[in-house]
């Protein structure tokens, strides 16, 4: 839909106003040659008929019925808006942002005018708007979802309006893009083979300890989400539960200007924390150190294997370092319990 351009340096649109034409460099196909040559900038997101842009794969998720695509914005340095994000957005009906002001600020930054119409899509009115987003999908409509930054529905918006688009039939589609999870995970030093996310735990000190202590033999990695006010009681308070000397790591700002990344036993990470922290905050904690099973359990599991074939020192010596503990304790309990008849 036409309308005037969203004016540069503008400081953002107000809720559900559109942010109107775009100057988008396209790319067309050389004749049967297949090789992609890149096109003059183009006023409108239709671009002529004489020209075919290449097409994402969110793209090609648009057909005659409407469509959900979930869109992850960078989590700080614009350069990490995709091709691929770029595409949906300019080719969007409906773009749905969790804050419209940042939004505007993210095209701005990004250098890019979209010509859909933009509406606010926030947990204050998720109930409210949804149905209306779904409509507007099943009568053919593009929905392009994004927050703030990150993925939408990872502790953001998003996760109703998924829901409804599958009870409704609309198909769910995503444009992949940056995640402080798997970012901070990286980075932090600590396992990451197996790993959980927990989001933002409850504000509330009592509660949060809750929380913790469901945690506490939790052996996968743990990743939080934080605000930087609450970062040290959420530290004091792992540090009271999970023990002082476990190792985490604390995420700030990542792929920003000041980003930071503070290694080190919880305790020391209490002290840090102590001062003026600012910024976007992930936190990673090692998971707790795998806990045999009691000697009888264990003593179960070989004489398991030696009844399907297994040699009793092959047994002994497989369980023994699986479970990490001592392989002579263990023979002898064996053993003493093929002695008594156990």
């Amino acid at each position: 839909m036409p309308g005037t351009p969203f004016p540069a340096g503008a400081s953002g649109v107000l809720p559900d106003a559109p942010i109107h034409g775009c100057c988008a460099t396209l790319w067309r196909y050389a004749g049967s040659s297949g090789v992609a040559q890149q096109t003059s900038s183009l006023p409108s997101r239709h671009p002529p008929t004489h020209r075919t842009p290449t097409v994402s794969l969110a793209t090609q998720a648009i057909g005659a019925s409407g469509v959900l695509l979930l869109a992850g914005t960078p989590i700080g340095d614009t350069r990490y808006v995709s091709e691929a994000l770029r595409d949906a957005l300019l080719h969007a009906d409906v773009i749905a942002a969790e804050d419209t002001r940042k939004f505007a600020d993210l095209c701005r930054r990004a250098e890019l005018r979209v010509s859909a119409r933009v509406v606010s899509y926030f947990e204050g009115n998720e109930a409210s708007r949804g149905g209306d987003l779904v409509a507007q999908m099943v009568g053919g409509a593009t929905v392009v979802l994004v927050t703030d930054a990150g993925m939408p529905s990872v502790s953001d918006p998003g996760f109703r309006l998924v829901s409804q688009c599958i009870d409704a039939g609309v198909r769910v589609s995503v444009v992949p893009g940056p995640s402080a999870v798997l970012a901070a995970l990286a980075v932090s030093g600590l396992g990451t083979d197996r790993f959980c996310f927990e989001g933002f735990l409850p504000r509330k000190s009592s509660a949060r300890r809750t929380r913790l202590n469901g945690l506490r033999t939790e052996e996968r990695t743990l990743i939080f989400f934080e605000a930087p006010h609450r970062l040290h009681d959420f530290l004091v308070d792992a540090a009271e539960v999970f023990g002082e000397d476990r190792s985490a790591a604390i995420c700030r700002e990542l792929t920003k200007t000041h980003e930071e990344v503070i290694r080190g036993p919880v305790s020391e990470l209490v002290t840090w924390a102590e001062g003026d922290v600012r910024g976007e905050i992930t936190i990673v904690v090692s998971g707790a150190s795998p806990s045999a099973p009691e000697i009888g359990v264990l003593v179960e599991m070989v004489v398991d294997l030696i009844a399907s074939g297994e040699k009793r020192s092959a047994a002994v010596g497989l369980v023994a370092s699986t479970h990490h503990v001592d392989r002579r304790v263990l023979y002898d309990a064996v053993l003493a319990a093929q002695r008594s008849g156990n």
